[in-house]
């Protein structure tokens, strides 16, 4: 059977074909460029879902290559406004070259992923059992075609797979601009720092998140319009991009005076950028056999969103779709069209409603009437109660950044949950919906494998489906007694007949789940449902549905934003 063909070498695209892998699914990745990534000011933000994905499919250095926050505040002029313990909800800050490095990295153990450089897509055809793609050399001109069971966008916001699928890319060229900087220094202060009217003059927003080694990464928000040419950075100098403009200058050393009680502090600038956020989502995440994610399919970026987040959990979503559906077709009749139609919408849902939010909590947190406006808009009392919705785009949680939940109505179409607010912002449809709700990313919690191996639930996702079984009492007895007692040789049974491969998991308790439920849980964490017992006939239903069952899983919302071509 072909391979699966990814275009693009950026972070996305190699986390996907390190997902595939994991499934035994050889994969392409054709890369314009050289595959290599200079270091530069960008990063991420990764919650638990996103950091758990990016260790089981090679990169166990995610966590160490962070940066770990232990709190984030929320400043307007001198007063402290908000301030979030992350004690227990760990954040991690990680640059993107380091990244994309490990994910580099991770491809040099496995054979079943070539990377090829220098190879520009030109030209895609598809037919009912796969994809043609032609390439020309970036540097001899060499012209060589590809062939592929399905191929996968991961090439950025000028997506060239898009452009030949002819899917619209409509939304906000221009939602915010920010200047971007990462700097080395010691500031007098810990974790992250949002700081609204900072009592210096010039700035209306900056902010300050800690990177690995001393690092920190520094983001200032610009006035809208056109660039200022004093703060521009030089679009053709290479990586470590440092400015010389005057007046981003001035912005690094105003902030980090006004930081560090009126004293210049000794500093390194090690990168900037003038970055313009945008607010886009392509008409359709699946033409056929061709599939668009990360930038190619979305762009989120203002209020410190992080799209680069929802394009791993593009990655993490679709990877265990294209490999059931390259095993089924490798060995027998192909899987139905909604496994695949799942993706978009899934993904397209998830992504639309983070749009959404951002389109009805922009008019209380960027009023459109001048600065004087924003000012007696946003006065102590105010400010501090909408505080938490800036939060949630920097830490990447609630309806802005959360993990998201996947439930569908009847049609297969994405449920809409209103918006809820909480102390710390907006609340996300994961949050809001029970552990035992379909659609739900499950609680990482122990387990036992069959063989009565402990671990943690997270950690055996991405290969198979599990078979979650909660039984009291199974942590103080010795897996000899009940690996073959009660419901476990049932359920083994179950397991071994379903349509996916299946792993049996125990489990001392599950939230809101009493003794002997079962849950069926997709490689990529979310939950499809439970029953109660080895209920063979609705486990087989659910497993049917999930792999391409009867209900079909098409349309999506719409963005919000207006269309620009």
């Amino acid at each position: 059977m072909d391979p699966v063909i990814v275009v693009g070498a950026g972070p996305v695209g190699l986390a996907l074909a390190l997902a595939l892998a994991r499934h035994e699914v050889p994969t392409v990745i054709l890369d314009e460029g050289s595959g290599l990534c200079p270091e530069g000011p960008r990063s991420v933000v990764l919650g638990a879902d996103t950091t758990a994905f990016l260790t089981r499919i090679g990169y166990p250095r995610a966590v160490s290559d962070s940066a770990l926050w232990d709190s984030f505040s929320v400043w307007r002029r001198r007063q402290e406004m908000l301030r979030i313990d992350l004690t227990d909800s760990p954040t991690f800050h990680l640059p993107q070259h380091r990244l994309q490095r490990g994910l580099r990295d991770a491809l040099t153990a496995t054979p079943l992923v070539r990377l090829v450089p220098l190879n520009r897509v030109v030209e895609l055809e598809q037919d009912r059992d796969g994809v043609s793609v032609r390439t020309t050399g970036t540097q001899d001109g060499s012209t060589t075609w590809w062939r592929g069971s399905h191929l996968v966008g991961c090439d950025g916001a000028r997506s060239a797979v898009r452009k030949l699928l002819k899917v619209r890319f409509p939304g906000r060229p221009a939602v915010d601009r920010n200047a971007v900087a990462t700097v080395r220094v010691d500031l007098p202060f810990d974790g992250a720092r949002l700081h609204r009217e900072p009592p210096w003059r010039g700035d209306r927003e900056a902010s300050a998140r800690p990177l690995p080694d001393g690092v920190w990464r520094l983001d200032w928000r610009l006035p809208p319009g056109r660039p200022d040419p004093a703060e521009e950075v030089d679009p053709h100098a290479t990586w470590p991009g440092i400015v010389t403009g005057d007046t981003l200058l001035t912005r690094v050393t105003s902030t980090l005076t006004g930081w560090c009680g009126g004293e210049l502090p000794r500093y390194e600038l090690l990168a900037a950028a003038d970055h313009t956020a945008q607010q886009r989502l392509a008409a359709r995440f699946r033409v056929g056999r061709c599939f668009l994610a990360g930038d190619a399919a979305h762009l989120h970026g203002a209020l410190g969103m992080q799209n680069l987040a929802d394009g791993l959990r593009d990655a993490d979503n679709l990877a265990w779709r294209l490999s059931l559906a390259w095993h089924l077709h490798s060995g027998g009749p192909q899987p139905g069209g909604s496994l695949l139609d799942g993706y978009e919408a899934e993904r397209r849902g998830a992504v639309g409603a983070r749009l959404r939010a951002v389109d009805q909590s922009m008019p209380l947190l960027r009023p459109l009437r001048g600065w004087a406006q924003t000012r007696r808009s946003l006065l102590a009392g105010g400010f501090r109660k909408h505080a938490p919705l800036l939060a949630d785009g920097q830490l990447g949680t609630g309806r802005f950044g959360g993990a998201p939940a996947y439930p569908a109505a009847p049609s297969g179409v994405p449920s809409r949950v209103p918006v809820q607010r909480g102390a710390r912002g907006t609340t996300s449809l994961s949050e809001l919906l029970p552990a035992t709700a379909p659609g739900v990313l499950v609680p990482d919690l122990p387990v036992l494998a069959a063989d009565g191996t402990p671990d943690h639930l997270h950690a055996r996702l991405g290969s198979t489906f599990l078979l979650l079984l909660v039984a009291p009492g199974t942590a103080v007895w010795s897996a000899e007694h009940w690996l073959s007692a009660g419901l476990m040789p049932r359920l083994a049974e179950v397991a071994a007949a379903l349509p996916v491969p299946a792993e049996v998991l125990v489990t001392e308790e599950y939230p809101a789940a009493g003794p002997h439920t079962v849950l069926l849980i997709r490689p990529d964490g979310h939950l499809v449902g439970a029953t109660q017992g080895a209920a063979a006939e609705d486990l087989l239903a659910l497993a049917d549905r999930a792999s391409g069952g009867p209900v079909p899983l098409t349309g999506a919302p719409e963005p919000i934003a207006q269309p620009v071509e």
